[in-house]
């Protein structure tokens, strides 16, 4: 292999870390309304241009019926529900800290309910189901493990509508039960909202927004490629808001028709929607997006960590990473020990071509001297290169095909490193207290700089040495790309490129005294 194809395939690589990193789908929070009583849901958005049903009332909200605040709290979250639509208001995660910047101490994956707002009822293309006073008997709601069940019902009925809305909160799960027993719609839809299940939106890389899973396929949603109403039928096993770490998704108990999507100042909705509705059943899920509670939750809910093209290598890696980490209790530790053990299948191959670039240098000046002497014979030099390959038992492809081996190996791990909720807020040690963000000082980012130019000045050389200068820039390249990369992506490959030197300075000792003997 020469040097062009190392930097072929060195640079791809960075232009498909840099791509999967920085890229962002920029959707910008929508405008709230102060209040879900002021909100009319048919706001000019596309999916609210169909009208209601002939025949069907949308209510008005009666001004003498106070709204009512009721506060479920469980081991896990405190949410808040308002009578007004019968729906929630706030959903803070006890056990996740805020990051800094943010009001609350916890993640709060509802603090600005949207426009229509989150779990709203809707009918005709409308949901004024946000905008009816609901009645409730019940207080708030604590839940611990004496007392680990509780239910909330809302009830409306006017106008010929009549709708029974029921919660069921269990402690110890971020899971939620929602029953709707509806009469007198035309049909019936249920969406999201805007915002429910997204704690923060700047993270790059990631999708954010609504994703939806139909049979085995997840499909994530962006706002600008929607144009109109889009409608999904078939097997929809979930839909769901997410960011990155959190998301907030409805399981249907029984098959719904379809879901829809639409763009609503600058967001992208998603609502599930049935035709002939009585009584609709969802398991709610509102929490991380760790796998062990998604699992829980059924219908595949899992795969909302979409670990890319890579998955089938990925998922594996990351359920041996948390093997690990019950073993040694310290993420930092667990990367490190995952990267010598997915190193340990490679030593063999990465030594072959190591040996084989020692080799291929080695016969540089012969190669030299065959291309000048053949140059205006094309054919006759590859004829006499071959033939000197063959003597010296060289392979050319030797020194790439171990790289081409290891990348999708690398891409499945790196998506693991960027995405796993179990990095959020886990230390290593020293000044790494969080292996999901940068390193504060950039040291590890500037070592890890250090330890890839040692390694090229181990590193066979050969060709071009216009080439060869461009190699040496690679960690100066790969040093400044790292700095914003997450800790424990910069220590995954920091640990590699130290086996890689310790690897081929073994492989540099043992040519040398094959050659001098």
């Amino acid at each position: 292999m020469d040097n062009k194809t190392v930097i072929a395939i060195v640079l791809s690589m960075m232009v498909l870390i840099s791509f999967q990193y920085f890229y962002s789908k920029e959707i910008k929070p929508p405008q709230t309304a102060p209040s879900p009583a002021a909100n009319t849901a048919a706001s000019g958005t596309a999916a609210n241009a169909v009208k209601a049903a002939p025949g069907v009332p949308v209510p008005a909200t009666p001004s003498t019926v106070p709204e009512k605040i009721i506060t479920v709290s469980t081991g896990d979250y405190t949410a808040t529900f308002t009578t007004l639509g019968g729906l929630p208001t706030s959903w803070v995660l006890k056990k996740y800290e805020s990051e800094k910047g943010h009001k609350n101490k916890n993640v709060n994956i509802l603090a600005e309910p949207g426009t229509p707002p989150a779990l709203a009822i809707g009918w005709g293309g409308n949901y004024q189901g946000g905008m009816l006073n609901f009645s409730t008997s019940q207080g708030n709601i604590t839940l611990n493990k004496n007392n680990n069940t509780g239910t909330l019902v809302f009830e409306y009925s006017s106008g010929g509508i009549s709708i029974r809305r029921t919660y069921t909160f269990h402690d110890g799960s971020y899971i939620v039960g929602l029953r709707d027993e509806v009469s007198g719609l035309p049909d019936y839809q249920i969406t999201m909202g805007p915002d429910f299940g997204i704690y923060s939106r700047t993270e790059k890389g990631v999708h954010t927004g609504p994703v939806l899973l139909s049979d085995s396929r997840t499909m994530e949603i962006n706002p600008k490629k929607l144009e109109g109403v889009v409608s999904y039928s078939g097997n929809i096993k979930w839909i769901a808001q997410e960011d990155k770490y959190f998301c907030a998704a409805l399981v249907p108990v029984s098959k719904m028709d379809a879901a829809r999507a639409w763009a609503e100042k600058g967001a992208a909705l998603i609502s599930f929607q049935a035709k002939s509705p009585s009584v609709e059943e969802f398991k709610l899920y509102a929490g991380p997006k760790e796998t062990s509670y998604l699992e829980k939750a059924g219908a595949g809910l899992q795969y909302i960590v979409d670990f890319g093209f890579f998955s089938v290598i990925s998922r594996p890696i990351f359920w041996f990473l948390k093997q690990i980490h019950s073993v040694v209790g310290n993420y930092g530790w667990a990367i490190i020990i995952l990267t010598i053990v997915i190193r340990i299948p490679f030593i063999p191959l990465v030594m072959k071509g190591q040996t084989s670039m020692r080799k291929f240098q080695a016969i540089q000046p012969a190669l030299q001297e065959i291309r000048q002497k053949y140059k205006k014979d094309p054919q006759r030099m590859q004829k006499e290169m071959m033939e000197l390959y063959k003597k010296h038992k060289v392979n050319p492809m030797g020194g790439c095909l171990p790289m081409l081996l290891q990348i999708p190996v690398f891409f499945a791990l790196y998506k693991v490193l960027l995405l796993a909720i179990e990095l959020r807020g886990a230390p290593w040690a020293f000044w790494i207290t969080d292996l999901s963000h940068k390193d504060p000082y950039y040291v590890l980012p500037i070592i890890m700089g250090i330890t890839m130019l040692v390694q090229q000045k181990m590193t066979p050389t050969m060709g071009d040495p216009k080439q060869q200068k461009m190699m040496m820039l690679m960690p100066v390249i790969f040093t400044v790309m790292f700095l914003n990369f997450a800790s424990g992506l910069v220590l995954y490959w920091l640990v590699n490129n130290l086996l890689s030197i310790a690897q081929q300075a073994y492989v540099n000792k043992k040519f040398k005294a094959a050659t001098s003997a």
